[in-house]
C-alpha cells in the first residue's frame, strides 16, 4: 500500500520495495546466515499468510519476545503485513513482568524466544486473550502445526498489506509513573515518519550502501526504528547480533565491512578501553549514540585514538523515536543533544506552557507527524489539541542553538537508555516482608549513565542485607532495573502530606 505521494503506508512495504528495486542484496546477516531482500520479502509474506491462518483478525495485538536474530525482523514485518499490532517484549523481563504486558495488551498470539523456557509455560491460563504461543522458527516444538508448516512451505503468494497510516502498528511498552509500564501507541505513520525525518539529515544517517550494527536490542525503539527500521528504509544491510561483547563486537564490525554505529554510551565506554578500536573504526562512515548522555571524556578519547565523533541524539519512545541530533548541529558538541531534525517542531515553555526567555530552561514540549496517538487502550495523555506533547525533560538553549538537557521533570531513571520508574521498583520492594517503606533514585553510573539505589526502612525488628533484597527484585524485575546500591535506614524524609520527600532524598545523596 502507498500513500496519495506514492510513499510507503505500512511499515511492510519497505520490505516489498526493497524485494522489487533490489531484490538481490543482502537484507540481514546473522551469523553464518544472510538473506537478500527478495529472501526476507518471501518469508514475511509466508508469517503473514501463517498469521492469517490463524483468523487473526486487523487490529489484534501479537507479542514478540525474540532476539537479534533473523526471526525478529521477518516476524515483525510479517505481523505487520498482516495488518496486527506488534507488541514487543524486552527478552529480560521475569514472568511478572512479561504477564503483564501479554494481559495488558490483550495480545491475541506470542512469539516467545524459546517455547521450552519456564517463563512462557502456561501463559494462556493467565492471560486470558493469549490463544496462540507460536514458534518464531519452523524448528521449535509447538502445539500449533499448521502455523509452522506454513512457516517452512513452498513459497505462497504475496500476501497485500492490510491497513497502514493512522492504523496502529506497535505498542511499545515503557515504565509509567503508576509504577506498571504502559503501552505507547505508534501507528505506522509515526515509525514511516521519523524514518523520514532522518533521511533528510545531512549527511544522512543510513544511506543505501551502508552495513549497520543491529547489536541495540529490538525490542526498543531505538534499536526497532532507528536501527533497523533505517535498513529496511534505505535497503541497507544489517547485521544481526544478539548480545553485546565489545571484543566480539570490534571483530564483526571489521568482518562484515560495517559502516554504520547505531549505539549507546555503554558501548562506547567499552570500545573506547579496547586497543584495537582505531583498526575496527577505519571503515566507519557514522557513529550515533543514544538513549543516554555519552559522557564527554569517552567523545574525546574516541575522536583522539580513532578520528570519528560519536554524534549524539535524544528522542523517546513516544516520539518513534528521534527528536534531536547534534548532526543538525555547526559543531557537535560534549554534553548537547542538538537540533530538531526535519519535520520536527520544539519549543521550551514554563510550567503554565509560555514559552521560556531566551537562554531560560524549559520543559520540552514537540509537534510532528512522529508523535505517537497516546497510552493504551485508550490513547489517554497524547497529544493535545493543537499536536504538542510535553516530554516532561527539561533543557536550555545556547548561545550557538544547540540544545541542553538540564532535568527530568519526571522521576525518570535512564539505565543503558531504558527507562527505570522508581515507583514499580518501590512496588517490589515493599512486598518484601521485612521492608516497611521504600525510596528509589537514579544515581550517576560511569557506564550505564544511571543506576538504581534503594533505601529502605525495615519493619521494626528485621534484619535486612543488600544481597537478599536484590535477589528478592531481581525475580520480578528485569535486570537493568533492579537496585545496584540498597542503604538500610532508620526513617525517610516525609512532606507535609506524608510522602516521601525524593528532593531531599536526592539532596543528601548530592551532599
Amino acid at each position: 500500500m502507498t500513500t496519495a505521494d506514492g510513499g510507503p503506508r505500512n511499515l511492510a512495504d519497505l520490505v516489498r520495495r526493497n524485494a522489487e528495486r533490489v531484490g538481490g542484496k543482502t537484507a540481514f546477516v546473522s551469523g553464518a546466515e544472510r538473506l537478500t531482500w527478495a529472501e526476507v520479502d518471501g518469508r514475511v509474506d509466508r508469517v503473514a499468510a501463517a498469521l492469517l491462518e490463524l483468523r487473526l483478525a486487523p487490529g489484534d495485538r501479537v507479542a514478540l519476545q525474540l532476539g537479534n536474530t533473523l526471526d525478529f525482523p521477518i516476524a515483525y514485518f510479517g505481523a505487520l503485513r498482516a495488518g496486527l499490532v506488534v507488541v514487543p517484549v524486552n527478552t529480560g523481563y521475569t514472568r511478572p513482568e512479561l504477564l503483564h504486558v501479554l494481559v495488558d495488551s490483550g495480545a491475541r498470539a506470542f512469539l516467545p524466544t524459546r517455547l521450552a523456557s519456564s517463563a512462557v509455560a502456561d501463559l494462556r491460563q493467565e492471560a486470558p486473550a493469549l490463544e496462540h504461543v507460536l514458534p518464531a522458527s519452523s524448528a521449535e516444538p509447538t502445539d500449533e502445526p499448521a502455523f509452522a508448516a506454513l512457516q517452512a512451505g513452498q513459497p505462497v503468494e504475496p500476501v497485500p498489506a492490510t491497513g497502514g497510516g493512522e492504523d496502529l502498528a506497535v505498542v511499545l511498552y515503557t515504565s509509567g509513573t503508576s509504577g506498571r509500564p504502559k503501552g505507547a501507541m505508534l501507528p505506522h505513520r509515526a515509525l514511516l515518519a521519523n524514518l523520514e525525518q532522518c533521511s533528510r539529515i545531512e549527511p544522512p544517517t543510513t544511506a543505501p550502501d551502508d552495513v549497520v550494527l543491529l547489536v541495540l536490542p529490538l525490542f526498543h525503539v531505538y534499536g526497532l526504528n532507528s536501527a533497523m527500521g533505517a535498513v529496511a528504509w534505505n535497503g541497507a544491510t544489517g547485521l544481526l547480533v544478539e548480545r553485546f561483547d565489545p571484543v566480539d563486537t570490534l571483530d564483526q564490525i571489521r568482518r562484515h565491512d560495517v559502516t554504520n554505529l547505531v549505539g549507546a554510551p555503554p558501548m562506547y565506554v567499552a570500545w573506547s578501553m579496547l586497543p584495537d578500536v582505531e583498526d575496527a573504526f577505519s571503515g566507519i562512515r557514522l557513529a550515533i549514540s543514544g538513549g543516554a548522555p555519552l559522557p564527554a571524556q569517552v567523545l574525546h578519547r574516541l575522536l583522539d585514538v580513532t578520528g570519528h565523533h560519536v554524534f549524539e541524539g535524544y528522542g523517546l519512545t513516544e516520539t518513534a523515536p528521534v527528536l534531536t541530533t547534534t548532526l543538525m548541529s555547526e559543531v557537535a558538541r560534549p554534553d548537547s543533544i542538538g537540533r530538531p531534525v526535519p519535520g520536527v517542531e520544539l519549543r521550551l515553555v514554563d510550567e503554565d506552557g509560555r514559552d521560556v526567555e531566551e537562554g531560560d530552561p524549559g520543559e520540552i514540549v514537540v509537534r510532528g507527524p512522529n508523535v505517537f496517538l497516546g497510552y493504551w487502550p485508550d490513547a489517554a495523555d497524547g497529544p493535545d489539541a493543537d499536536g504538542w506533547f510535553a516530554t516532561g525533560d527539561i533543557a536550555l538553549l545556547d548561545e550557538q542553538g544547540d540544545l541542553h538537557l538540564v532535568d527530568r521533570r519526571r522521576e525518570l531513571i535512564l539505565v543503558s537508555g531504558f527507562n527505570v520508574y522508581p515507583r514499580e521498583v518501590e512496588q517490589v520492594l515493599l512486598t518484601h516482608p521485612g521492608v516497611h517503606e521504600a525510596a528509589v533514585l537514579g544515581i550517576p553510573h560511569p557506564y550505564t549513565g544511571e543506576s538504581v539505589k534503594a533505601l529502605v526502612v525495615p519493619v521494626r525488628g528485621a534484619r535486612l542485607s543488600a544481597e537478599e533484597l536484590i535477589a528478592h527484585c531481581a525475580r520480578s524485575l528485569a535486570r537493568f532495573k533492579c537496585p545496584t546500591a540498597v542503604e538500610v535506614v532508620e526513617e525517610l524524609p516525609h512532606s507535609a502530606t506524608g510522602k516521601v520527600s525524593k528532593g531531599r532524598l536526592r539532596e543528601s545523596a548530592g551532599a
